[in-house]
């Protein structure tokens, strides 16, 4: 074995696979989340290989979903230790965290595909419409069939990613709105980003 070679496995060996991750997301969530984040990575894988995502970016969307929620279920505190909060509304709502500290958990773990962290971080907010890695984890989490809701959502994400994206931004901020919950300017500014400035 020449010595690229010995370093290409050894660097393979250095990073856990896909079922490392799970196991360590499945350490720290409840057995119902577990259900949720395995619905939302079959959704999101069957999302990218229907749109046509070559195989690199299917990799990249499922170890996102895999990862996204991994942060869902901890302590406010920790949470916030480590999600940071940026403003007010993100110390007065620590759960608003859990995707900048999901992102936080993964890149200790030895993830450094800034795909794959983007789209984890921003399954909370949103993507910015050029992420398709990003797009296909939010859309996923919004409609995986646990939800029973948004099925025609998933139907239309099978052929048309950002017209499923587009929509799936409008059903949070609507979503809730009709709760009487805030909506975090992360989400304003990506759902200004997708229908314009007037927007709202």
């Amino acid at each position: 074995m020449t010595g690229a070679e010995q370093g290409s496995v050894a660097a393979a060996r250095a990073t856990p696979d896909l079922e490392t991750y799970r196991r360590r997301v499945r350490e720290l969530v409840t057995a119902a989340r577990m259900g949720h984040i395995e619905r939302v990575t079959e959704t999101a894988v069957a999302i990218a290989r229907a749109n046509g995502l070559d195989e690199r970016l299917q990799h990249q969307v499922e170890l996102a979903a895999v990862l996204h929620d991994a942060a869902r279920d901890l302590p406010d505190d920790e949470l916030v230790r480590l999600g940071a909060p940026a403003d007010e509304l993100e110390r007065r709502h620590p759960l608003t965290l859990h995707g900048r500290a999901a992102r936080s958990l993964a890149a200790t773990w030895g993830v450094t595909d800034e795909a794959v962290l983007g789209a984890i971080k921003g399954h909370v907010f949103g993507v910015p419409p050029t992420d398709a890695v990003g797009m296909c984890v939010y859309v996923a989490d919004v409609c995986e069939p646990g939800r029973g809701v948004n099925d025609d959502l998933r139907e239309l994400a099978m052929h048309d990613l950002l017209a499923a994206y587009r929509r799936a931004v409008v059903t949070k901020v609507r979503y809730l709105e009709a709760a009487g919950k805030p909506v975090h300017p992360g989400t304003l500014a990506v759902y200004r980003s997708l229908f314009g400035e007037e927007a709202r």
